[in-house]
């Protein structure tokens, strides 16, 4: 962790910074190793360009701090005390002078700036929102190891659903068959809620699982991910359930070669919007392109959806150690979705794939 905090340390000296306030979960966790989700209480990193940064957390929590591997000062309060009265004093002990403090507007809501404000009248405020993603964009082998075993657990998600499908089965049942494997195997949290789509549900790219029931003829769109000492997996699979028809198996194909396109798109020093257009320019090609409405991808880490966003305008240049995902999708109305979603980890070689789950047409 102190290569993390070095390295903000360093980004707090450029921008003449006198602290950082970091109160988001995903990033307490990136620069402390404590994954904790406080509901409403305060939980927050404070990092100093060169003194040693502090920790503030419910009581409650402390002892699992400790135990995650904090190493410096925890502040720790009980629900009767004020944990902003805490912070300042930790912050007075320290003889700080308070100038400018980093927040992430992304995540701080306007009542806890108002309180620092309150408590910080002279001081200004600018977003690091930026900069941390930059820092967590790139993964190290830690991280990397860590992504590769819960793509593991996910490619065993699909083929958990895959096999329990049956007609008459409901979209939910199979949810709860994939959910309860993988909680035996010690998944504690699923990344985002879990998707089965059957039939013409599965063409609503972000549908919402129901009563529906398995038929002959439906496509079946799984989309899940696992949660893994703080870092998600994604991953979509499509089959057919019983005897496709023509057009299926065109879409399928479309959206497989849309993908494969796109993954190879995926080099050093390429923009990401090359890969989305890589895919995009597929299934337009092949007549689809209005039924393709979402961008090609995201970046994956301890968030699903992190730094970069892979959308058709980004410039940005793919480099060694990103995470993301290629997912290319065509969905019709009338007949149904297909996507198909790998995770990738970007080598100095090209793309990894960290999910190996098959994509060649399943027709169960």
């Amino acid at each position: 962790m102190m290569e993390r905090i070095s390295k903000l340390q360093q980004k707090l000296k450029e921008k003449n910074g006198s602290w950082a306030f970091i109160t988001s979960t995903a990033n307490v966790f990136y620069f402390s190793g404590f994954y904790s989700n406080p509901h409403e209480r305060l939980l927050a990193v404070v990092i100093f360009p060169d003194d040693e940064p502090f920790l503030i957390c419910p009581e409650m929590d402390a002892n699992q701090a400790k135990q995650a591997g904090w190493a410096y000062t925890i502040v720790s309060y009980d629900d009767v005390h004020h944990p902003w009265h805490m912070l300042r004093d930790e912050l007075n002990r320290r003889n700080v002078q308070t100038e400018r403090i980093g927040i992430e507007a992304s995540h701080m809501t306007v009542s806890r700036l108002e309180q620092l404000q309150s408590y910080f009248s002279h001081a200004s405020f600018f977003d690091l929102t930026d900069t941390l993603h930059e820092l967590r964009m790139t993964k190290d082998e830690k991280e990397l190891q860590t992504l590769r075993q819960a793509a593991e657990l996910a490619d065993f998600g699909v083929d958990v659903g895959v096999r329990a499908l049956k007609e008459g089965k409901t979209e939910l049942d199979i949810i709860a068959t994939i959910e309860y494997e993988l909680k035996k195997r010690g998944v504690r949290a699923m990344a985002f809620d879990t998707m089965v789509l059957t039939g013409t549900n599965s063409a609503h790219p972000h549908g919402v699982p129901g009563m529906n029931r398995i038929q002959p003829g439906d496509f079946v769109l799984f989309d899940l991910g696992v949660v893994l000492d703080g870092y998600c997996s994604d991953i979509t699979r499509t089959v057919v359930f019983g005897k496709p028809t023509e057009q299926q198996k065109r879409i399928y194909d479309i959206v497989l070669q849309a993908q494969q396109e796109a993954i190879h798109a995926c080099q050093i020093g390429a923009s990401i919007g090359s890969v989305d257009k890589a895919a995009r320019s597929r299934i337009e090609q092949e007549g689809y392109g209005a039924y393709f409405p979402h961008r090609i991808g995201h970046g994956l880490g301890i968030d699903v959806h992190e730094y970069p966003s892979m959308n058709a305008t980004n410039t940005m240049p793919l480099q060694a150690g990103m995470v993301f995902t290629i997912e290319p999708g065509i969905y019709v109305p009338s007949v149904g979705g297909v996507r198909i979603e790998d995770d990738i980890y970007m080598t100095d070689k090209g793309p990894l794939l960290l999910t190996t789950y098959p994509k060649e047409l399943q027709i169960i």
